[in-house]
């Protein structure tokens, strides 16, 4: 049985149709086209599915899309603002952060989540807020440096 979702997505009333089994991943790769969400394992054990729900990191994949309503969901693709990338995209950028990429949607909502509330991070902090993301390509180190990077950039704004 399908039913009408309608939910904020990257600051955007949206409405779509969505099976009552359908998980928010499906809701926004399929019925509303935002592809940066990617599904690796299907059972929340690698973070590629990642978006930010109130401002929580929650893996899309565990996560039914008729619990969406009521609430503030951002992907990948509402970060970057007016074509300039968030301090997290940059640092990654600019650290080497990113390879294949596939992994990169989650790791900057999961940095993102951190630095919402802590712009100070230790080194273990930003391990610890992104031990749900897998990486098969970097190894993390430079993912870790982006981050610690990023936060102090936004700590001089």
């Amino acid at each position: 049985m399908r039913t009408l979702i309608t939910c904020i997505v990257n600051g955007e009333e949206r409405t779509a149709l969505a099976d009552t089994r359908d998980t928010l991943l499906e809701l926004l790769r399929d019925r509303l086209g935002l592809t940066g969400a990617k599904e690796g394992c299907g059972n929340g054990n690698c973070g590629t599915c990642t978006v930010l729900v109130d401002g929580a990191a929650v893996c899309s994949c565990l996560m039914l899309a008729q619990e969406a309503p009521g609430h503030d969901i951002l992907t990948i693709e509402g970060v970057a603002h007016g074509g300039v990338l968030h301090p997290i995209q940059q640092a990654l950028v600019a650290t080497g952060g990113t390879q294949c990429g596939f992994c990169t949607p989650g790791i900057v909502l999961s940095a993102k989540a951190l630095l919402d509330h802590n712009t100070a991070p230790s080194e273990t902090e930003i391990r610890q807020a992104i031990a749900g993301n897998l990486c098969r390509c970097t190894g993390y180190g430079k993912i870790v440096e982006a981050i610690a990077s990023a936060a102090a950039a936004l700590r001089g704004r």
